[in-house]
């Protein structure tokens, strides 16, 4: 019988457009950072390096301090001191107009609701590529809140990002949970998929907002949103 349940946010619980949601997201940190001297061009190529240096995060430093380590190494000890808290700041103000790249899903309340009724563990394993603040906000556009978690993944406290089967094999660590214990709700075939196949956990791909990335070796099962209840009560009988 389980005794947790995964959750992914972005794309799962939080049904969005992720090429419409990159898209307002860079065009609003541009236009707050612009006025401070960053060049728009280089400053989305920062981010997305600095993404990719957390993707490749070998787990010797938080997601946050690798991130920030390629941040300096392009603008400079100085800039960090003098926007860091800029850039703090805008994930809980301007970052809020993202959820125009949004939709609606009364169903994340009752979902988590029902787990709670349930006794279940649960974990929110959205990607820790972004700042708490930054996740807490995400959340938000569904009516979810930290406190509704067992743990929430994000940048400060992780030290590895969705493919790296060792995310997963480190939450069950530290948890204390063993993989026949856990089932996880994604809609990434790679990221949440094979990511979850390796650690051995079971991955169920939820929504109308899967992601079938060509990287990935394997298949899961696919289900309704409606249907995540039913599928936990499954395995609760089992």
């Amino acid at each position: 019988m389980i005794k947790a349940v995964f959750f992914d946010l972005d794309g799962t619980l939080l049904p969005m457009n992720e090429d419409e949601f990159i898209k307002i997201y860079f065009k609003l940190l541009a236009k707050r950072l612009m006025p401070l001297g960053y060049n728009p061009d280089d400053l989305i190529k920062v981010i997305w390096g600095g993404t990719n240096a957390m993707f490749n995060n070998d787990g010797s430093k938080t997601n946050e301090e690798v991130f920030w380590q390629y941040f300096l190494d392009f603008y400079g000890e100085d800039k960090i001191k003098s926007d860091r808290k800029i850039i703090d700041e805008f994930y809980t103000n301007e970052f809020k107009l993202t959820k125009n790249s949004c939709f609606e899903n009364p169903l994340a309340r009752e979902i988590i609701d029902y787990c709670k009724s349930k006794g279940l563990f649960i974990g929110l394993s959205t990607n820790p590529i972004f700042p708490k603040a930054g996740t807490l906000t995400r959340m938000s556009f569904v009516n979810l809140k930290e406190e509704d978690f067992d743990f929430v993944t994000t940048y400060e406290d992780s030290y590895f990002c969705k493919p790296n089967p060792r995310y997963f094999i480190e939450l069950l660590k530290k948890y204390e949970l063993s993989p026949n214990e856990v089932i996880l709700f994604g809609n990434n075939t790679y990221e949440d998929g094979d990511c979850s196949y390796y650690a051995d956990i079971k991955c169920y791909l939820v929504g109308n907002h899967i992601i079938d990335n060509p990287l990935s070796q394997h298949t899961y099962e696919r289900i309704k949103m409606e249907e995540v209840i039913s599928t936990i009560e499954e395995h609760l009988r089992k």
